[in-house]
């Protein structure tokens, strides 16, 4: 928990974001597997505040109901009008007076749409806030462009005096390169005060967090800030283009951070992980791969190439090469593909095999099992050391229901065999290629069901006369030993 613990964390979420041109409100958009506003979320939480409070307003059902989802410790404070931002705080304000809450202490406002805001740097600032003893800290950065920005105007002893938006400020303030971001801490009391004297006499109508600042210094108090390490991190994105960026940025962070702790990342250029996919020093990621979700990598695991890997965990010293996997477990040695698709509950033992053009779901395979290529294997239990062979169908659905295949250890199966469940197959059988099994198995049984072999001489000269195959059967009975 942080040693500026603050009183609240306010997140302003209510806009609507037209300019993503989208059905789904602006918060909810996602990079690396996180809401634009679980980003800002997850970030506040590091402050541990006493309260968190975002405020919602356009479709502020979905957002409401996304924020239980994620963090069912979120309030909530409804803007049923965007008046402003500074309308925005003092709705969040209200939502904790009405429940009886009196504010003692700071006070943090950010913008819902900075998913690369870090708790670090608002550890920084509410630091910062607390060491300068100001009224107001205001979370700036410093530009290579400060074009279309409110600069940030300082006296002699490094107080802010004022933030010019860029319209209004003249050519030595157009000089500035430290902007504001939008991200604030206050002095609670201080900011319920002068916030009942925000004006709404501007060319919008509404009441700008901004004009705070203002109020407060004219009141004698101090207004400071604090500089951001990286002014990326201050990024606010309102569409497409940005969101892209957004997330190129976030990646490279994540795989850095990665790369730092012991991963080998062939090619970050092309290769995606999200923010909560954990890595074991020694694991190796080939380009063109996709991490996701709650994946993990353990030591010594190669994954990779041109592989999607969600929810996945990947034991250490297996090999994942052009694969697809959700919700599966893979387990120590065990190797996969290349052109395998694991679907949810697929649990591949250690040193096991799902090799090429195999799929599976909600099948548990023992040590040592292969399935090697060519076949679907679903609602299944496999044994330890098994073979199943090529081109091989767990017929598990009839029509209505899912049914359940079992197949023991120490077992070898056919290549092009059909397993119809429910059915049983036991230790150290054998099934016969072709077979379609329907029947359990005894153990150390050879299985057999497959129609009789019928030779029907003469078949092509009769049904295709005069075709290339009659022509090479008839050169064949001719010279059968295909001498000259």
């Amino acid at each position: 928990m942080s040693a500026n613990r603050p009183a609240a964390v306010v997140v302003l979420a209510a806009g609507e974001g037209t300019r993503m041109k989208s059905a789904t409100p602006k918060v909810l958009h996602e990079i690396c597997g996180r809401s634009l506003v679980g980003h800002v979320v997850a970030a506040a939480r590091e402050l541990g505040p006493e309260h968190l409070v975002v405020i919602v307003g356009h479709a502020r059902e979905q957002v409401s109901a996304h924020l239980a989802a994620i963090d069912p410790g979120v309030r909530t404070a409804v803007q049923y009008e965007q008046n402003g931002t500074g309308h925005a705080v003092r709705m969040g304000l209200e939502e904790l007076s009405n429940s009886g809450i009196a504010l003692d202490g700071t006070v943090v406002v950010v913008c819902g749409d900075t998913p690369l805001l870090t708790g670090e740097t608002l550890e920084r600032l509410a630091g910062t806030h607390a060491a300068d003893g100001n009224a107001v800290t205001v979370l700036t950065a410093e530009v290579p462009d400060s074009t279309g920005y409110g600069r940030i105007v300082r006296d002699d002893d490094g107080a802010v005096t004022a933030i010019v938006e860029h319209k209004d400020a003249s050519d030595a303030q157009r000089a500035i390169r430290e902007i504001n971001s939008g991200v604030f801490a206050f002095d609670a009391q201080l900011l319920t005060d002068a916030l009942g004297k925000v004006r709404t006499d501007n060319s919008q109508g509404e009441e700008y967090l901004t004009d705070v600042l203002g109020i407060l210094r004219e009141a004698g108090h101090r207004v400071g800030a604090a500089v951001a390490g990286d002014h990326r991190e201050i990024l606010g994105i309102n569409n497409r283009v940005q969101l892209a960026e957004a997330r190129r940025l976030l990646n490279e962070r994540l795989l850095h951070a990665a790369m730092m702790s012991g991963v080998t990342v062939v090619d970050p250029a092309t290769t995606w992980v999200d923010v909560t996919v954990t890595f074991e020093p020694d694991a190796l990621v080939q380009p063109g791969t996709q991490l996701l979700g709650a994946t993990h990598l353990a030591t010594g695991s190669e994954v990779g190439p041109n592989t999607r890997l969600k929810d996945t965990a990947v034991g250490a010293g297996a090999r994942v090469d052009n694969t697809v996997a959700d919700s599966a477990l893979i387990g120590e040695g065990a190797s996969v593909g290349p052109y395998a698709y694991l679907r949810p509950g697929t649990r591949l033992g250690p040193k096991s095999k799902a090799g090429a053009y195999v799929e599976m779901k909600n099948a548990e395979i023992g040590e040592g099992t292969k399935v090697p290529h060519l076949s679907y294997v679903g609602d299944a239990t496999i044994g330890e050391y098994s073979n199943i062979g090529a081109a091989s169908v767990f017929v598990n659905y009839d029509g209505v229901n899912k049914h359940h295949t079992t197949i023991g250890s120490h077992c070898r199966t056919g290549s092009d065999n059909m397993f119809v469940a429910p059915v049983t197959i036991g230790d150290g059988a054998y099934t016969a290629a072709g077979s379609v099994i329907t029947k359990d198995v005894p153990p150390g049984s050879l299985a057999v069901a497959r129609g009789q072999q019928r030779n029907i001489e003469g078949w092509v000269a009769r049904k295709r006369p005069g075709s290339a195959a009659a022509q090479a059967a008839s050169a064949a009975r001719r010279d059968p030993d295909g001498e000259q």
